[in-house]
């Protein structure tokens, strides 16, 4: 697996409270993670640092995973646990009271992509077949989409599109969403904060994505660059992942 992450303030914040990275179990088998902070006097920050640093911990210290089951169970679990430190230090300290983070994670083995999610980070793949969104944003705009009572269009100008329904660290308990689906040589994986997917059409996301083919971080550059250039109001942060020959090291950028 080939693995870039990015990560940018954008223009107009001053402090970044997304996070990020790629890491590998003992056995060598990698996950990437993207995690956006909320809440006030920069919590925000904290909450995904925390859950980054703390679901990285637990992958390091993980043994083989041997099936797309033992991977859900290990997800399900490891995201649990998280939620509940996570959520304690917001109680235990006053100026975290309300944090959280959303955060979507991609481990992937062999053929196989397992996905996580929680919030509005989202999952895309990229193959043969097209670019597909794999997560459902847990958004106050997103279930209303799905019970019909506004449009997909109307949700990109909605007031309160960026309403989060659910996310880590902010009750004591949440359960993830978690699907595995095919990932073969050539797939991309896109994992991303909305500062970027509030800036740009899917269609443009996958171009930039094909037009970099091999290039990840190329791909990942021009992404964040035209976010920024559409106004750059959020935290913008991605991870690439391409499927490639078995052993490959991945890329890791800050």
């Amino acid at each position: 697996m080939k693995g870039q992450f990015l990560t940018d303030t954008g223009q107009v914040r001053g402090h970044n409270e997304d996070a990020g990275g790629i890491f590998y179990n003992a056995d060598g088998q990698f996950m990437a993670v993207i995690a956006d902070g909320m809440g006030g006097h920069q919590a925000g920050d904290v909450a995904s640092q925390m859950a980054l640093k703390l679901i990285g911990e637990k992958w390091q210290e993980c043994n083989e995973l041997s099936s797309p089951e033992e991977t859900k169970e290990w997800l399900v679990k490891a995201i649990a646990d998280v939620n509940e430190t996570v959520y304690q230090h917001a109680q235990n300290n006053e100026e975290c009271h309300g944090m959280g983070t959303t955060i979507v994670i991609a481990v992937c083995i062999d053929d196989v992509a397992t996905i996580a999610h929680i919030g509005d980070s989202r999952c895309y793949m990229f193959n043969e077949a097209g670019f597909q969104q794999i997560t459902e944003d847990h958004t106050l705009v997103n279930a209303l989409v799905q019970s019909g009572q506004i449009s997909k269009k109307d949700a990109q100008e909605h007031p309160r599109k960026n309403v989060v329904l659910k996310a880590l660290g902010t009750e004591d308990q949440v359960t993830a969403d978690v699907t595995s689906i095919g990932f073969e040589q050539g797939d991309k994986l896109l994992l991303c904060s909305d500062g970027l997917t509030d800036k740009m059409e899917d269609e443009e996301i996958a171009e930039r994505i094909k037009e970099n083919d091999g290039e990840l971080h190329e791909a990942a550059e021009q992404l964040i660059n035209l976010a920024n250039e559409r106004g750059g109001e959020d935290n913008i942060s991605l991870i690439i992942i391409e499927h490639g020959l078995l052993g490959e090291e991945g890329e890791r950028e800050c």
